[in-house]
């Protein structure tokens, strides 16, 4: 059904379709060794089973990582996130899997899904627990407005500057959207100058600087199309990965630094705000070339953090508070790039490999400790549901 089967995982796959709405879905819980599926769910007209499975282990690594006792899952809807039928899919998905949430997943957000999109599956299914990251008004963690993730990827990338000692602070982003125009915005109160940048409308490109400040309010204005207003300043969409910068932040989609264009990328530090931005040949690419990666699941981590906020409170009637949210994000963010680098270092391997160990052992010691077998050859649960 899918390449991603292995020991660790997965553990359940939901097929979900529902002719009525043309919803079509998928849940995949990869490993809960270390506790319930989390992780967030999409909604893109081309979200596929392959794509949703590789997100679902990358959570389980990332929870690993980060220390925080949540397990890998992921879901996926294949819908058009700006069609006006989208409450009425919406609703039809959480329906469907109303045996797996909240006891065994519990929905995030992820692209095409907003706060609202929250708040509407926790009234299908009748549960406050059932989303997480709804409206600051109904008590959630809003964060999109927090801009947790891109703060925390700014964090990141701030410290392994530090532990690489590089000198130079010129940073290019791909993606101006949540990840994206948070991380832009940290960096420049750091004192980083991001020179360029791009949104899903085109790229843009100023060697002496952008002004971030003006760019974040265009953004409330203008959205994507804030690019149109820079025209001199406009280079082609995809180009800016190989600008000349000191960090480069993929913050959009996934595979766009490969082992064909990694020798072109001339940062000397890329840390992942995407998910899977790189794929291996390319992680051994730019290792072999020099450049530095501080890898997805260690870099934006700070979503996940967040999300562990809210778990914690779904059901609480006090509202989290933001401040303890930010100090741990940027304490947890600060401290996980140095032993991943030095690891790497030590190992002569990829930062990704080094990572991967760390996240490994500790899903291994759950697996062992709960008994867990080793699956192998198949999802241990797979569920077809038709509404």
């Amino acid at each position: 059904m899918f390449d991603l089967i292995d020991d660790w995982g997965p553990e359940k796959v939901v097929l979900v379709s529902d002719a009525k709405t043309r919803m079509r879905g998928v849940l995949v819980i990869d490993n809960s060794a270390r506790g319930m599926g989390k992780g967030g769910t999409r909604m893109q007209p081309n979200v596929s089973v392959d794509e949703v499975a590789r997100l679902a282990r990358t959570m389980t690594w990332k929870w690993a990582a980060a220390d925080l006792f949540y397990g890998g899952a992921k879901a996926g809807i294949r819908f058009d996130p700006t069609s006006p039928d989208k409450e009425a899919v919406l609703r039809s998905f959480a329906k469907a899997l109303r045996n797996e949430v909240p006891r065994e997943y519990v929905f995030g957000l992820d692209m095409g899904l907003s706060e609202n999109d929250a708040a509407i599956i926790n009234d299908e299914l009748g549960d406050r627990g059932a989303a997480v990251g709804t409206p600051a008004e109904l008590g959630g963690v809003a964060y999109d407005r927090l801009g947790v993730t891109g703060f925390g990827v700014a964090e990141a990338a701030d410290q392994a500057t530090v532990d690489l000692g590089l000198v130079g602070k010129r940073v290019v982003i791909q993606g101006f959207g949540a990840v994206g125009h948070a991380a832009a915005k940290r960096l420049n109160e750091l004192g980083y100058t991001v020179v360029g940048l791009s949104t899903a409308v085109g790229s843009i490109h100023a060697p002496d600087g952008l002004d971030i400040e003006q760019l974040l309010a265009q953004r409330v204005e203008l959205g994507d199309q804030l690019v149109n207003e820079y025209l001199p300043q406009r280079i082609a969409p995809g180009s800016e990965l190989f600008l000349d910068c000191d960090i480069l932040v993929p913050a959009a989609l996934q595979d766009v630094i490969t082992q064909h264009n990694a020798g072109d990328v001339r940062a000397r530090l890329v840390t992942e705000g995407a998910n899977l931005p790189t794929n291996e040949g390319a992680r051994e690419r730019l290792r072999a070339q020099g450049t530095a990666v501080v890898p997805d699941f260690i870099a934006n981590a700070g979503g996940v953090i967040a999300a562990a906020y809210a778990m914690q409170s779904r059901y609480s009637p006090f509202r989290p508070d933001a401040g303890p949210i930010m100090e741990t994000v940027s304490e947890k963010l600060r401290a996980n790039p140095s032993p991943v680098l030095e690891k790497a270092r030590l190992g002569d391997t990829t930062t990704h490999e080094a990572a991967f160990a760390i996240a490994r052992d500790r899903v291994r010691a759950a697996m062992d400790l709960r008994g867990a077998p080793l699956r192998g050859g198949a999802p241990r649960e797979r569920v077809d549901i038709t509404l």
